[in-house]
């Protein structure tokens, strides 16, 4: 239904848009998730050219939408609807008016059939009630569905939310979602820029990560959700929270690295009993590795999704094996507090150096 090729979108130096490609099919629902101000409402806001982008191909239907001169871009820009995180009612028309001033200017409808649909829509986003109220009488909730309704009237093909629910308190999310989830199932094409995960997980076809500009991953909701592949995928739907700690020699300070592991443990509400057992972890490994060899990194990676804590220490290979070399009490106490311990060589994706690499999973029951 739509192609999108080599797109990209810059605002002066700032690149917002860098080489996107994507294939869009009639049907599909592509909900689009990842960091605030990766390009994500920009790249929606490129395909219906409310932004102009800066190079790169949209075909629609077969037609290119951005170089060839003889096509009709508003009649194409008819086929996407747009929803936006601010609703972006008119203020002086009541619910019914705001669904039917699109058909009426736009499509040669006249008044009563344009009323006659606008009710019939309102009716299936659960507002016909509400058709001769005025914006300021309505609720957050009920005004995107309203938004919805009017999108609606004008027929589209395809539609695009922005952040549908982003605007909303939390008891009128799952209103405004109940549309969008009745919508799918209705086959309606829909590209949906979204923070909210379980949501985009149950009703999605496919899932887009983007980051810095780009389509970092994409896949089925079972395949981003539960399996990604690539690392800034991984911790974005995990929502890993990283502790990083350097030390740097033999002398290096216990009480500052349990000061800021105490802050990041307060930070997201992890329990003393994790604090004074991640420290001990990290004070029995730290005994034991051959210090002064180069910089040790220290990491925890709390997963708010699941409810771990990991453990992860980097070191120069010169220091050889760890854990085989621990006495066998230090060994049973370190595995006291694990699930899992490993230990093995690698390479630091970071900078590209060869270390040992030392992973170990605290109990669960210890992070309450």
């Amino acid at each position: 239904m739509i192609q999108i090729r080599n797109l990209k979108k810059t605002f002066g130096s700032l690149t917002v848009l860098n080489d996107v490609n994507i294939d869009i099919k009639r049907g599909e629902v592509i909900s689009i998730i990842g960091p605030s101000g990766t390009g994500k409402s920009t790249f929606l806001r490129c395909l219906n050219l409310l932004e102009e982008p800066t190079s790169g191909s949209i075909i629609i239907d077969g037609e290119e939408l951005l170089s060839d001169q003889k096509v009709d871009a508003p009649r194409l820009r008819r086929k996407m609807g747009m929803v936006f995180q601010s609703f972006n009612l008119f203020d002086h028309l009541s619910v019914l008016e705001n669904v039917c001033i699109g058909p009426i200017k736009l499509l040669g409808k006249s008044k009563i059939e344009a009323a006659q649909r606008g009710l019939k829509l309102l009716k299936m986003v659960g507002m016909k009630e509400k058709a001769r109220s005025m914006p300021a009488e309505l609720s957050g909730g009920q005004k995107q569905r309203a938004a919805i309704a009017r999108c609606l009237s004008m027929n589209p093909e395809i539609i695009l939310f922005d952040e549908p629910t982003s605007a909303l308190d939390p008891t009128m999310v799952s209103e405004v979602l109940s549309v969008i989830r009745a919508l799918a199932k209705q086959g309606m094409t829909m590209v949906i820029v979204t923070h909210e995960m379980s949501f985009a997980r149950n009703v999605s076809t496919r899932v887009l990560y983007m980051d810095q500009g780009v389509i970092y991953e994409q896949g089925t909701p079972e395949e981003i959700f539960d399996n990604p592949q690539r690392e800034r995928t991984r911790v974005f739907v995990n929502r890993i929270r990283d502790f990083h700690y350097v030390v740097q020699s033999e002398d290096y300070d216990l009480y500052a690295l349990e000061a800021e592991f105490q802050q990041f443990c307060n930070k997201y509400f992890l329990s003393e009993q994790t604090v004074q057992h991640a420290v001990t972890l990290a004070e029995e490994m730290l005994q034991h590795i051959p210090l002064g060899h180069g910089d040790v990194h220290l990491y925890y990676r709390y997963s708010e999704k699941n409810g771990t804590l990991d453990m992860e220490i980097l070191m120069p290979t010169s220091t050889g094996p760890v854990i085989e070399k621990m006495p066998p009490e230090v060994k049973a106490k370190i595995y006291s507090f694990c699930t899992t311990v490993e230990e093995y060589e690698d390479v630091d994706v970071r900078d590209g150096v060869h270390v040992n690499r030392i992973c170990l999973e605290l109990h669960n029951t210890q992070l309450k």
